[in-house]
């Protein structure tokens, strides 16, 4: 299943640093704006021990693991709904993502520009999310007018589409994202229609920078308003030091660790942020595991077998008859599948039932 997520943020803030060290892969990033116009694409690996230890189990001769895909995005402008800078191009680059990854720095650099020459996360966070809702209130005001004439028709789909874009409206108006309006199950399809922009999840990239002055760790004031900020909008967010991923984006195990701590970096925020990014989307991940190969899925938290099925084969949805079901440190436990039969581990599952996170599953059809 094909996912993605849009790094936006301001110009020079570490987007497409963020995206190499995402993806081993160079794109373009100079310290001016614009730097990256046209938006690239990286398929980046998700980090999970679990698949590592069945490939072993089951001595696989591949190992292939579940994935999100990321899109560069090129920097926004204050205007930008209005088509400022590169507005237009920006704002359909994230209408075709399924999430946005926004990139705020919170590091002190005069050799590093920024638009303001001042760094505000809190003020970075408000244009862009702003520059969102504008373009978010056109969409939904210029289908307010369209509706109008299904409204007279007397179309009952125009009247209910009609109230749910009335409270978004109002939201919008009020500079709220679109994604606070509660929408019920006949409204959302169709107000899915119109990709609005703010009723993706936004998961808070901090970028910070080793040598750097990070408001995180001098716990200046403006770090202390981004933190309360996450907790009153129940936000997501990673803190990363893009640069130094970037840097070691080549390494790996412990020499990958070693030169972290000489560059002055802490943790691996990167991995932090495909997992959040993952987990952001509502995907879970099942696994398939034999000699030729092991191979985790991704679904839909809350997909039925029959449905999980379906990232493997659409067949599968319709064929389906029965699933051998184990967690997977149960099946790593055992030592085999006989001897988790024996336990009672190994379970045969119907149409109805809920696939978990970390199931390995062979589907009967």
């Amino acid at each position: 299943m094909s996912l993605s997520i849009g790094i936006v943020g301001l110009t020079n803030v570490g987007k497409s640093t963020l995206f190499n060290a995402l993806t081993k892969k160079s794109v373009l990033a100079a310290n001016y704006p614009f730097a990256t116009i046209d938006p690239s694409v990286g398929v980046v690996a998700v980090p999970d021990e679990r698949l590592s230890k069945l490939s072993e189990f089951s001595r696989s001769m591949k190992t292939i693991p579940a994935a999100v895909e990321f899109v560069d995005i090129a920097g926004l402008v204050k205007g930008a709904s209005e088509g400022q800078g590169l507005g237009n191009q920006f704002l359909t680059n994230i209408r075709e993502t399924d999430a946005i990854a926004e990139v705020v720095r919170i590091f002190e650099d005069p050799d590093i520009i920024h638009v303001d020459n001042w760094i505000d996360p809190m003020k970075d966070i408000e244009v862009i999310n702003l520059e969102l809702i504008l373009a978010d209130l056109q969409t939904v005001s210029k289908r307010i007018s369209n509706i109008k004439s299904d409204i007279k028709k007397g179309l009952k789909a125009a009247a209910i589409e009609n109230d749910a874009l009335m409270r978004l409206e109002k939201a919008l108006s009020d500079g709220k994202l679109a994604g606070t309006v509660a929408l019920n199950e006949f409204e959302r399809p169709l107000i899915r229609n119109l990709h609005l922009l703010t009723v993706k999840p936004i998961l808070y990239v901090l970028n910070k920078k080793a040598g750097g002055v990070n408001l995180d760790e001098t716990n200046d004031e403006r770090f202390q308003k981004l933190m309360q900020f996450m907790k009153d909008t129940a936000s997501s967010y990673v803190i990363v030091d893009a640069k130094v991923e970037e840097d070691l984006k080549e390494m790996e195990g412990d020499e990958k660790e070693m030169f972290r701590k000489e560059l002055g970096g802490k943790d691996d925020g990167i991995n932090n942020l495909i997992r959040a990014g993952y987990e952001m989307l509502g995907l879970i991940t099942y696994f398939t595991t034999g000699e030729d190969e092991t191979r985790a899925w991704t679904i839909p938290r809350g997909f039925t077998a029959p449905l999980a099925g379906t990232a493997i084969h659409t067949d599968f949805k319709d064929k389906f008859v029965k699933a051998e079901v184990i967690e997977w440190n149960k099946l790593l436990e055992s030592g085999s599948y006989g001897a988790a039969r024996e336990k009672g581990w190994l379970r045969t599952e119907g149409k109805e039932y809920i696939v978990k996170d970390g199931d390995v599953i062979e589907f009967k059809i």
